[in-house]
């Protein structure tokens, strides 16, 4: 597929409690890379090297690529580390770029509805960017809390409900599962 043959390109937004936000951004990178489609996932607040979708993502490569900014620790959502809002702030650039260039057909913003939740990233400069994105870029935002403004200028809204989740019985996340 040529690139812009997304039409206008719409913004999306998994949020909510549920789990499987993630993981939906991740199957639109894998459909899209069978496309020939371009996707680029910038994961905010994520840095553990030990996520399967790195390696997975490798194996898609030239057409899929991902990029983490964050560390391997819980983020203190009442009071961040520095370091938390540096890395932060790093990813949102190299996102920002990803955006303007205009050379990828899918952006993936891993985390990015908790960052600004958390105050790491203004959500004011998140819906400014998505008003001026390149026609024929779809834009993906995942995680808990998505603020109201992101939620208005979207597209596509999906909230993941928790049910029932067998965390409740004291199972870890599991590899190839939930890392």
């Amino acid at each position: 597929m040529k690139p812009g043959s997304l039409g206008q390109g719409y913004i999306q937004v998994y949020t909510g409690d549920g789990k499987g936000k993630t993981t939906a951004a991740l199957g639109l990178a894998v459909r899209a890379a069978g496309h020939g489609l371009h996707t680029v996932i910038v994961q905010f607040m994520k840095g553990w090297i030990d996520y399967g979708e790195l390696e997975g993502v490798r194996m898609l490569g030239p057409y899929v690529e991902i990029h983490q900014a964050g560390r391997d620790t819980f983020v203190n959502r009442k009071n961040p580390d520095p370091e938390d809002i540096r890395l932060a702030q790093d990813g949102w650039r190299l996102a920002k770029g990803i955006l303007l260039d205009g050379k990828a057909d899918i952006v993936v913003l891993d985390e990015i509805n908790c960052a600004m939740d958390f105050g790491l990233i203004p959500v004011e400069e998140v819906v400014e960017m998505l008003r001026n994105k390149p026609a024929g870029m779809e834009v993906v935002l995942t995680g808990r809390g998505a603020p109201a403004a992101v939620i208005e200028i979207a597209d596509l809204v999906t909230e993941m409900k928790e049910v029932k989740h067998y965390y409740a019985k004291g199972v870890d996340a599991r590899v190839g599962v939930e890392r």
